[in-house]
């Protein structure tokens, strides 16, 4: 099958780097989940009544509201947890894609793909015109 033990050689190489190169990367990407198992995104309203944490998902996992929102109607409350909610996503956004970029790099097509999802999931209103719904 090989015409000469040079060639069998170069394939053996070529199929020990191949497998070292998907080694290095699954251990890259277990890393990375491990990081962002762990993150959340929180933020807080300008005026401090309404305090929002979401998971690694984006879902709802704190609301911590002042007692100072009986003051103000339940639509300003509402819409004040809307608004903290979408900058805790944007927080949860940014912390995973410099986790993503730190763990694979900024130049890896997986690290782009990871975030463009995320950035899909959790920011809708930034993707293409016909995915906003």
């Amino acid at each position: 099958m090989w015409a000469d033990e040079a060639a069998l050689d170069a394939a053996t190489h070529r199929l020990d780097e191949w497998e070292s190169t998907l080694a290095a990367r699954a251990a890259r990407a277990t890393a990375l989940a491990q990081r962002t198992r762990a993150l959340t995104g929180t933020a807080r309203s300008a005026d401090g009544l309404v305090e929002v944490t979401v998971d690694p998902s984006g879902l709802l996992t704190d609301l911590r509201l002042d007692e100072r929102t009986r003051q103000h109607s339940a639509a300003h409350t509402a819409r004040q947890i809307m608004t903290t909610t979408r900058a805790a996503h944007a927080d949860l956004l940014r912390q995973l894609t410099d986790a993503t970029i730190d763990t694979l790099g900024a130049d890896d097509p997986a690290a782009r793909a990871i975030v463009e999802s995320h950035r899909r999931r959790l920011d809708p209103g930034q993707g293409p015109p016909d995915a906003r719904r």
